[in-house]
């Protein structure tokens, strides 16, 4: 779902009228492409699955995994594989443990992806229940599958150097600063965190590699 490419650009519009930083730096870097993900239980799986490897590691994991568990790769197939089978794709110990975790969260209707909270702080909050998904996690699920146009994730590395420089600071802001920075820009912060993650890709603002770069 993901916020939408008309919307996303007339949040930058906004933002840009509102801040003249933000402005230059769209002015310098163009619109980012809206990014997507589907909503429910696949794409948090595929989160866990791509956690702290390559965006090429994680699609050749996730390959394996429906070769072994199935192509829809179902929650009731995750619990009913075993450990070797999961290994076998490249899953971690840990992985294992949080891929069933959330695969139970679902199966039992613990963790229900249809009718999540509509505030977005309670809405993370269901999702950090789950065994391996952390705030990062939530709120980049929230703006690529939702398209909750106000999430922002000001954990996420490459917002930091990005908001750093388009803002013209000493150095990257911490969470707390770059949350603070950013209040003044809701409810637009969604489309913010998109343009972010594009302008840090941009030549002047290459730097290393970001969690963002999971294959959610």
């Amino acid at each position: 779902m993901g916020i939408s490419g008309d919307d996303l650009r007339s949040g930058l519009e906004e933002l840009a009228r509102r801040e003249p930083a933000i402005a230059a730096a769209l002015e310098s870097s163009g619109y980012p492409e809206p990014r997507t993900a589907e909503r429910g239980y696949l794409s948090l799986l595929r989160t866990i699955v791509g956690q702290q490897v390559s965006i090429k590691a994680a699609a050749s994991m996730w390959s394996k995994l429906q070769a072994a568990v199935g192509e829809r790769v179902e929650p009731a197939a995750i619990l009913a594989a075993s450990d070797e089978a999961l290994r076998g794709a490249g899953l971690s110990r840990q992985k294992m443990s949080y891929a069933r975790s959330l695969a139970d969260e679902v199966l039992s209707g613990r963790l229900n992806l249809d009718a999540l909270a509509k505030s977005d702080e309670e809405a993370i909050a269901e999702l950090v229940r789950v065994k391996g998904i952390g705030r990062w996690s939530a709120e980049v699920y929230l703006l690529f599958a939702e398209g909750r146009p106000d999430i922002w994730p000001a954990g996420d590395l490459a917002v930091q150097v990005a908001l750093g420089r388009i803002m013209g600071l000493a150095d990257k802001p911490s969470e707390k600063l770059a949350r603070e920075l950013a209040e003044p820009w809701r409810p637009h912060r969604g489309a913010l965190a998109i343009f972010t993650w594009h302008h840090y890709k941009m030549p002047q603002g290459g730097g290393p590699a970001s969690a963002s770069a999971a294959p959610i």
